[in-house]
């Protein structure tokens, strides 16, 4: 692995240009990451730029996050001598902007999901790893590059995401050592938290509490499920970009093993998993052709709300084919 970041490293800093980027729908851990390192690379002096995979605007909801002014959208990039692949398992899931990647002199994969590819000229890929931002903290020592605090904010919050405020089975040992090291290197982790989880607006909180209104117990009562469609974004008037922690909050019903928030999206039905008792909801996410990790996944479905429900619940705690 050391090996693989010195070439990571080599490989950036011999490119005139980098385009920074993860997966499509970016959570915490994505925009995280894609600051963090576009920060890093520009102390390294490299000219780095930070987009995102849906050609879209940056999620609002992390605003706050160093750098997050500099995100540019793909279509109005150039190609890059270099690609940074962040939190993304496959090429497809770089979305819009996969055909820079593609083209790209080096492309560089830093990744921690289970069943991760190696479509890049450098393949950093640690399953292992709680967070894609341990990852990019890891990138600093091998560009020799002392963390900000500015840095060491975005990888603590990328950090403190991916383990659920590290609640979630991910949170090991190396977890804690690691937010200790950006603590140490000034991220303040009660402003992350803060902004993170209890700046949210009037309009989200109605919609979460739609969302919870509705959970539903199904197989014995070893799951839970919840919704979110279309028409309750224009009732709440609550944005799409602040559903991310809806999910967790159907998880803190106490007694299940597993809990599900389903949302209706152009004909599709995107499914979020969570994992509360050691169940691995990450590998019924990918018999849906979808990823994640055990304690958290998710997948794209076709059909209606029910037809995929038909299809889950089975496979989850108390269905009988998990």
């Amino acid at each position: 692995m050391t090996l693989l970041f010195h070439r990571a490293a080599v490989a950036l800093r011999h490119a005139s240009s980098v385009a920074v980027c993860a997966h499509v729908r970016p959570d915490g851990d994505a925009v995280g990451s894609v600051l963090a390192s576009t920060l890093l690379l520009r102390d390294a002096g490299i000219a780095a730029v930070p987009t995102l995979a849906d050609d879209a605007p940056p999620p609002s909801t992390y605003s706050f996050l160093p750098g997050f002014a500099l995100f540019t959208r793909v279509s109005d990039l150039e190609q890059p001598d270099a690609f940074l692949a962040l939190d993304s398992p496959s090429l497809e899931r770089l979305g819009e902007a996969a055909t820079l990647a593609e083209h790209a002199e080096s492309l560089i994969v830093m990744d921690h999901h289970p069943g991760a590819t190696e479509f890049g000229t450098v393949n950093i890929l640690d399953s292992g790893t709680a967070s894609t931002g341990q990852l990019v903290w890891r990138l600093a020592r091998a560009l020799e590059v002392e963390p900000t605090p500015e840095i060491a904010f975005c990888c603590f919050v990328a950090l403190q995401t991916d383990t659920g405020r590290f609640q979630y089975s991910n949170t090991t040992p190396d977890v804690f050592r690691d937010a200790a090291d950006m603590v140490a290197a000034g991220a303040d982790p009660a402003e992350a938290s803060r902004l993170v989880y209890h700046s949210r607006s009037a309009e989200a909180l109605a919609l979460e509490a739609l969302v919870l209104s509705r959970i539903t117990l199904a197989n014995g009562g070893r799951v839970a499920y919840s919704w979110v469609d279309e028409a309750d974004f224009a009732a709440t008037g609550a944005k799409r970009e602040e559903t991310e922690q809806l999910v967790d909050a159907v998880r803190e019903l106490g007694g299940v093993d597993a809990v599900v928030l389903l949302r209706p999206v152009d004909g599709e039905i995107r499914v979020n998993l969570r994992a509360k008792t050691g169940f691995d909801v990450g590998s019924v996410a990918r018999r849906f052709d979808g990823g994640g990790h055990a304690a958290a996944s998710g997948f794209t479905g076709n059909g209606t709300l029910a037809e995929v429900l038909a299809r889950l619940l089975p496979m989850l705690p108390g269905g009988g084919a998990a």
